[in-house]
């Protein structure tokens, strides 16, 4: 059972977590574990759940 809101996830990232959590249950880890590591392989690589399009690396011009 997760154990956040995965709300603010885009579709993209949802889909990579349950791919990565995949690759753990095939090694063997279990199902709470490899979910844990999945969500946070996400946050690392993707800064969280931001949804795409949101403005990020964008800076105000400088006058």
């Amino acid at each position: 059972m997760s154990r956040g809101d995965k709300s603010a996830y885009t579709d993209k990232q949802k889909r990579k977590a349950e791919h990565i959590e995949e690759g753990y249950r095939e090694k063997g880890v279990s199902k709470e574990e490899a979910e844990k590591r999945a969500w946070a392989t996400v946050n690392k690589e993707d800064g969280g759940g931001n949804k795409s399009g949101s403005g990020r690396g964008k800076h105000p011009p400088k006058s």
